[in-house]
């Protein structure tokens, strides 16, 4: 179903985003991040109406966590999705940020 989407990632020093064109829909689905240090907090994740259902918000959290394992940043994931994700995926929790305390 996603075989065809491609993700873009944009990275403009304090904040960027992961984002991917849906055939047919006005806007493209986006992952949005704020970066603090060396950490990305994961605000905001977003699949337009019409291609929920297709996995595409996995594929956009699969790109952040690539770059998170190549580039050595830790990840908050302040957006619900992408906490969800983190906990389906135990093997990620290396990249989590340590909790603030």
């Amino acid at each position: 179903m996603t075989s065809g989407i491609e993700i873009a990632s944009e990275d403009l020093g304090t904040r960027g985003a992961y984002r991917a064109q849906v055939p047919g829909a006005a806007r493209p689905a986006e992952l949005a991040w704020i970066a603090r240090g060396n950490t990305r907090i994961a605000t905001r994740t977003y699949v337009p109406p019409e291609a929920r259902g297709q996995g595409i918000a996995m594929r956009l959290v699969e790109a952040l966590i690539a770059d998170a394992r190549a580039k050595g940043f830790t990840i908050v994931p302040q957006c619900s999705y992408v906490e969800a994700a983190f906990r389906r995926h135990p093997e990620w929790a290396q990249l989590l940020a340590p909790a603030a305390g």
